[in-house]
């Protein structure tokens, strides 16, 4: 199965990140059009470690392992901030507070990993984030291709290829850099089996396997 870990955010925290989407894009976001897909709420989630393809018998000894791991890890503060885009092609919201925990979190998931024989790619210990939407190169492209030659308010011609101004997630990446949301108590950590193409419009679907609580309770 694929797996991987992660923190997945407070109800608040996804509810006030909608708003803020919502005053950005309106109606974009619910109907966002061909070639733009949006991660559905229940899958909004900060990866802590990818592990990629991992055999079924391999994850009751991972679990076992994470839960030892956690135990020594206490419950934090996450609040979700600032933002942007991959590529033009992966919107994302970044996080703000509670830095230092995520890596704290991520390294115990990577040995945790290796103790269990998988492998464990870490996400967090960059730039995490969560991924909000994913645009088809196709119709990157296709914006790109209508910006080309266009004139501006002055009547100059823009630069032929320049495809910023028409991406089709630059006005959600430039509003969500100035963006700052609720803090919220991170007490768990889901491994999850990803199905590719299996979840709502040829998405994920995705499936825990296990929740595992920080600290000892």
């Amino acid at each position: 199965m694929r797996l991987f870990t992660a923190v997945y955010p407070s109800a608040e925290a996804s509810a006030h990140l909608d708003l803020a989407l919502g005053s950005i894009g309106g109606a974009a976001v619910a109907d966002p059009g061909a070639g733009l897909r949006w991660t559905p709420k229940e899958q909004r989630h900060v990866t802590l470690a990818f592990h990629g393809e991992a055999p079924d018998g391999a994850v009751p000894g991972y679990a076992t392992s994470l839960a030892a791991a956690l135990a020594l890890v206490e419950p934090f503060e996450v609040a979700l901030a600032g933002g942007g885009s991959f590529g033009g092609r992966t919107l994302w919201v970044g996080v703000g507070e509670g830095l230092p925990g995520l890596r704290e979190l991520a390294a115990a998931v990577g040995e945790a990993a290796a103790e269990a024989g998988l492998r464990a790619d870490d996400r967090a210990g960059g730039r995490p984030h969560l991924t909000l939407a994913r645009a088809s190169a196709s119709r990157v492209a296709q914006r790109g291709m209508t910006s080309r030659g266009m004139t501006d308010r002055g009547g100059s011609r823009r630069p032929r290829g320049r495809v910023e101004e028409g991406a089709p997630l630059a006005a959600w990446a430039h509003a969500l850099a100035v963006y700052r949301g609720p803090a919220w108590r991170v007490t768990s950590v889901h491994v999850v089996a990803s199905e590719l193409g299996a979840g709502r419009s040829g998405g994920p679907l995705h499936r825990d396997v296990a929740v595992l609580a920080l600290g000892r309770g």
